[in-house]
């Protein structure tokens, strides 16, 4: 078979929506199913998922697109997995899960991380992994679950993540991948488990649980018959175990191709913001934020920072305006306010007032985490309407990129957007000049599960390193140069200092702003009925 007639099924299983994509082995998208999965919160700070309802939703993903595209899978020549990153996913005896898996949103281990981070030796772990300490991730999970449910963790016989619990039902082995394993046990230079960062976390006694560190792009298990009888596959077929989907969506979108100084936004609800370097070259600010994923290219890895909300923002200061306009018996959809902004920005000088971007409830977490920080205008004058407020909202996203990308050193030549605002000519533009940098749109649909898709291409031996896949791939998918506007540009430069400036100056008054909440009038009042 030709390389157009051969399948690839790249399997991305998010928080809320797990995909399954079908690509030939040019690259080409065949077809896509996806299945909802939903998370279970608790009032201590818990956000879990049922693992036997993640595999399920797994099969139903596969079996969806297979049903769709009759005869698909007899043209399957292999299947890859990428998933959700942090967390933590428990299995014991049988391979059956310990509990629900603790997810990446749970934040019960906040006062564990506290206090490990205030005990002297978070500057060793930081300088191996690159990655700042965060109640995401599995290792101040396991840390936390020592502390406080130690019985979850004794019933346990391997610590796995989401892609992995996934490989495990698809092929019985218990494996980790290299990203994973080393932004949050390991050393990004050696793709390895460390000792220090594992003592450095207090998880020496529990070392046991850290699963073998496998590469999928050199090493692919076969599907059982039991995931074959399941899935509708073929039993036998290579299995590869991608990289988290953070870097597995980057890398689908153009984060590394060749060229040096390359970076990728994904502007959605959050900013993912993550550069290419060599691993000699990665800056480690001071800060001690953001992370270190090794990429599937020998040597290269991402620096990442990720501020918590971009356009959530947005979608706040449109809901105003529809909560405004619906007093007067007028209810616009969503898509119609968004389909405004153009024209409400051509209504405003850029660079007018300062809006820093703290809208979510949990904070801020990149280039700085401060779980008090909140949204702020600084600089409104009677003269400002509306269409200025938006425009400062639009302008802090990419504000916020820059603040990101500046805490790892250098901004960088070129940026690849991603997600859905990249579909805006303004936002591009907005984010180009506050860069100062060229952008490209990358029109990649499923970048997450194409990633893994080609790490799966390059182990089964149809390209022979991952750098010829990318050219085949990636570079056809990526949009024309937009150069930055460079009068808006010398604007945005000046408009950056007074953000850095108006943010470091606000943490007194969020800290203090956080007491009151937590004050026991206030919460009082909280509980009072509405009268």
């Amino acid at each position: 078979m030709g390389k157009s007639s051969q399948v690839i099924i790249g399997i991305d299983a998010g928080t809320s929506v797990i995909k399954a994509v079908a690509f030939d082995l040019n690259g080409q998208q065949l077809g896509a199913a996806s299945v909802r999965n939903s998370v279970i919160r608790s009032a201590d700070g818990g956000a879990t998922q049922c693992m036997d309802q993640t595999w399920k939703d797994c099969v139903a993903a596969i079996t969806e697109l297979l049903r769709a595209h009759a005869g698909m899978a007899n043209s399957v020549v292999a299947l890859a997995v990428t998933g959700q990153g942090d967390g933590t996913w428990l299995v014991g005896k049988g391979n059956r899960p310990v509990g629900p898996a603790w997810l990446w949103l749970d934040a019960r281990a906040a006062p564990t991380v506290a206090d490990l981070a205030a005990r002297g030796h978070d500057g060793a772990r930081f300088a191996a992994t690159g990655t700042g300490l965060n109640t995401c991730q599995q290792g101040a999970q396991m840390a936390h679950m020592a502390r406080t449910c130690p019985d979850m963790l004794n019933r346990a016989q391997v610590a796995l993540h989401c892609k992995d619990w996934l490989y495990l039902n698809l092929t019985g082995m218990r494996a980790t991948d290299p990203s994973e394993a080393s932004f949050t046990f390991g050393n990004f230079r050696t793709r390895q488990y460390d000792d220090t960062v594992i003592a450095a976390l207090g998880l020496s006694g529990h070392r046991h649980l850290l699963p073998p560190i496998i590469d999928g792009t050199q090493t692919t298990h076969p599907l059982t018959a039991g995931a074959a009888a399941a899935t509708g596959l073929p039993a036998g077929l290579p299995v590869c175990l991608g990289y988290v989907d953070m870097v597995m969506t980057a890398l689908g979108a153009g984060v590394h191709t060749g060229e040096a100084g390359t970076a990728c936004s994904a502007i959605g609800s959050t900013g993912v913001h993550l550069r290419a370097f060599p691993a000699g070259a990665v800056h480690l600010n001071a800060e001690r934020t953001g992370y270190v994923i090794c990429l599937p290219v020998p040597d290269m890895v991402t620096q990442v920072q990720t501020n918590m909300a971009a356009t959530l923002n947005i979608d706040w200061i449109l809901g105003i305006a529809a909560e405004i306009v619906a007093q007067f018996g007028i209810s616009p959809a969503h898509a119609d306010l968004v389909a405004r902004i153009d024209d409400w920005l051509a209504q405003s000088p850029a660079g007018q007032v300062v809006y820093l971007p703290y809208i979510s409830d949990a904070g801020e977490r990149g280039p700085f985490v401060d779980a008090q920080a909140r949204a702020a205008f600084v600089g409104l004058s009677q003269q400002a309407g509306f269409a200025t407020l938006l425009r400062a909202v639009v302008e802090s996203l990419g504000l916020a990129a820059r603040d990101c990308y500046s805490a790892m050193g250098d901004l960088p030549q070129e940026v690849r957007l991603s997600g859905g605002a990249a579909r805006s000519a303004a936002l591009r533009q907005v984010i180009s000049a506050v860069l100062d940098r060229p952008v490209r749109v990358s029109t990649r649909e499923e970048a997450g599960a194409a990633g893994c898709a080609m790490m799966a291409a390059v182990a089964i031996g149809a390209y022979p390193d991952m750098n010829s896949c990318i050219r085949e791939w990636v570079v056809p998918e990526l949009g024309a140069v937009e150069l930055p506007d460079a009068a808006l540009a010398k604007t945005y430069d000046r408009l950056f200092t007074h953000y850095g400036t108006a943010r470091r100056a606000l943490v007194p008054v969020w800290q203090g702003m956080a007491a009151d909440r937590a004050s026991p009038a206030a919460q009082s009042m909280q509980k009072e009925p509405q009268q």
